[in-house]
């Protein structure tokens, strides 16, 4: 297997991978497992847990992986990239075209259908991933606690995870069923020039007094450190900064954001980008903005590249760590609080147009005027829980009928 056979293969994933995660690693099973002898089923299983354990998009993360084990650090380097660069340039068109058109009438009517599949989307999300991930007592009262802390303490995200792994890694049981891992010299070489790599743009953009930039940079650099459990699971966190805290952008942005993210192939947590964008473009038009949808993926996928160059020549003996995998099915069960906080989060904003934030002792309260109900949102989100979750259409199909549907009931 060649170089170029192996990068038009990669290619031809990275254009064809719309519909989640789970769309995309089966995809990547069918072309490098099924099709093809380059990697046997349990290399890929094995990678595929180890993905699941970094944070960041975990497709992007396989993929970076088949690609040095296939072809080395290049291999890797065109995999990850080739996952990456067709959504982001879409993302990056369809975030120029927002900026400029996101008031027109007909674009706010065709984004209504956009964020009411949204809602669906997350729930569907939800639902999928409590099946695999909440399978003990346990793992039901860490989902609770988590979905308690953040939406009623409004608990920092990185906090809920890093509890639930510590209790995870400290309420593990079995034994390791292999010996200790020594660190390989060529390893931490890795590590340094990963560093290097990711924090040498920031480290301009603070010489340059680039204020903004650096502090876009910051923020989600700290993001690209605790995406565990995929996109939904941060979304909420992302959007109390981005949102509440920074004023980068509001909630309607935030939620179109989403909606175009979903509609392009690539990690959905390209949905950065376009708030790097818009917190560009508020902030010095579009040259700016263009700026800070780079730094912004920039930071988001450098580190990717990272966890996978360390980490790869250890994904054997990783996946026989029994505190480790502890702690893994931990922050899955938390996840699944989080991303429930999240569906409120985005049915709330959509099924209402005014929704305040008030405070009661300690208790951080979401509470919605009643008065701005909106029930064409609410008619179009049972629209596009039919089509997805009951008819089962693809999610491409559904975006586009869902976004006319949203055009035409506005018209009427």
């Amino acid at each position: 297997m060649t170089l170029p056979e192996m990068t038009r293969v990669f290619a031809r994933i990275g254009f064809l991978s719309f519909g989640g995660p789970a769309a995309q690693i089966a995809l990547m099973h069918k072309e490098l497992v099924d099709e093809r002898p380059w990697l046997t089923e349990a290399q890929f299983l094995n990678a595929l847990s180890f993905c699941m354990l970094l944070p960041g998009p975990e497709a992007m993360q396989l993929a970076t992986y088949a690609g040095w084990r296939l072809h080395g650090t290049i291999g890797g380097l065109i995999a990850g990239l080739l996952f990456i660069v067709p959504g982001a340039c879409v993302v990056l068109g369809l975030s120029i075209a927002y900026a400029f058109l996101g008031n027109v009438p007909l674009v706010a009517a065709l984004f209504l259908g956009v964020k009411a599949t949204v809602v669906i989307i997350v729930i569907e999300a939800l639902l999928k991933l409590s099946r695999r991930a909440l399978k003990s007592p346990a793992a039901w009262v860490i989902a609770a606690l988590a979905f308690l802390g953040i939406f009623l303490l409004s608990m920092p995200f990185p906090l809920i995870i890093a509890t639930a792994a510590l209790y995870g890694a400290l309420t593990a049981r079995g034994p390791a069923t292999s010996s200790p891992a020594m660190i390989r010299p060529r390893s931490l070489k890795t590590i340094l020039l990963g560093l290097a790599v990711w924090w040498a743009p920031v480290a301009v953009l603070w010489a340059l007094k680039a204020e903004f930039l650096t502090r876009l940079a910051l923020f989600f650099s700290k993001l690209a450190v605790v995406t565990f459990g995929g996109a939904y699971a941060v979304l909420a966190y992302m959007a109390q900064q981005v949102v509440g805290d920074y004023g980068w952008l509001d909630a309607a942005q935030m939620m179109d954001g989403l909606g175009l993210a979903e509609t392009t192939p690539g990690p959905l947590i390209l949905v950065t980008e376009f708030v790097g964008f818009m917190a560009g473009f508020g902030a010095g038009g579009l040259g700016t903005a263009v700026l800070a949808a780079g730094i912004t993926l920039w930071v988001t996928f450098a580190p990717c590249f990272l966890w996978i160059f360390a980490g790869a020549p250890y994904i054997d003996w990783i996946a026989t760590r029994p505190r480790l995998t502890g702690a893994l099915q931990a922050i899955t069960a938390a996840v699944v609080g989080v991303i429930l906080n999240l569906s409120l989060w985005f049915a709330l904003h959509v099924f209402f147009g005014t929704v305040a934030e008030t405070r009661l002792g300690p208790l951080h309260l979401t509470v919605p005027d009643p008065d701005t109900f909106d029930f064409k949102a609410a008619s179009l989100t049972i629209v596009a829980a039919v089509l997805l979750l009951k008819l089962h259409i693809s999610l491409p199909k559904v975006l586009g009928v869902m976004a006319l549907a949203g055009a035409a009931l506005v018209w009427l």
